[in-house]
């Protein structure tokens, strides 16, 4: 997934002057966060090219989605992406820093695949780092961040790697919320898991409903990521 473009069935990502390109975990997480029948409004953080607001202005035409990017040539190609996209009066880009974005109204719904990697050796090029290491977006500061915009009923989609997801939900219990759901990604039958989506609330819960969903099978992709992603891969 790291041509210039990727072509999906129904609108297509551009993504040259895009650090961080089309993968297939942010799909997958895409594809996999419920819309509950409430959420009329969702904010994208770091929207990156746009692909998970695309995703989910697709799956339901009644949301209206605000997507939040730092990088400026990010954001102008998400703009342009979503310009180009049946959806396009749905989708707004704001190129900004989530940290001091204030909006009109709070959001029912958040989805974000933060950087993750922590105070680790970063590489020359600055707009890939930002993409990729928390320096300007730390746990915390996406935790504000989502606390200041979600409705009191309101849930936060996250998707990071495994090792991570569980400093991010010692986080949120330290602040008494809670991850009630969650989708545990393996690449292979044979292997652990090594990507968690986590839905994200305020208020302790007693039982977490905890899928499991791998993605090759000998002879390609398994049923249940097939199945997943079929509304959206061309080839499937």
């Amino acid at each position: 997934m790291s041509n210039n473009y990727f072509q999906f069935k129904q609108f297509k990502i551009e993504q040259a002057h895009c650090a961080m390109k089309v993968s297939t975990d942010a799909c997958m997480q895409g594809a996999w966060t419920p819309i509950e029948p409430s959420v009329k409004r969702v904010l994208d953080i770091g929207t990156g090219t746009g692909l998970l607001s695309l995703m989910l202005a697709q799956r339901n035409e009644y949301i209206y989605i605000d997507a939040v990017e730092l990088d400026r040539n990010a954001a102008l190609q998400a703009t342009d992406n979503i310009a180009n996209a049946p959806w396009n009066s749905r989708v707004h880009v704001h190129h900004t820093d989530v940290k001091t974005f204030m909006p009109e109204e709070l959001y029912d719904m958040v989805i974000c695949n933060p950087p993750f990697f922590q105070n680790s050796l970063q590489g020359v090029h600055a707009n890939r780092n930002m993409a990729r290491h928390n320096d300007s977006l730390s746990y915390e500061d996406l935790f504000a961040a989502i606390d200041k915009v979600l409705t009191k009923d309101g849930y936060a989609s996250i998707m990071l790697p495994a090792t991570e997801f569980d400093i991010w939900e010692q986080l949120l219990n330290n602040k008494g919320w809670s991850v009630p759901a969650k989708l545990l990604v393996k690449p292979r039958v044979t292997q652990a898991h090594n990507r968690i989506i986590g839905l994200c609330r305020r208020n302790p819960v007693s039982a977490i409903a905890a899928e499991e969903l791998c993605i090759y099978a000998d002879q390609g992709y398994t049923n249940e990521f097939t199945k997943l992603m079929q509304p959206y891969y061309l080839d499937l």
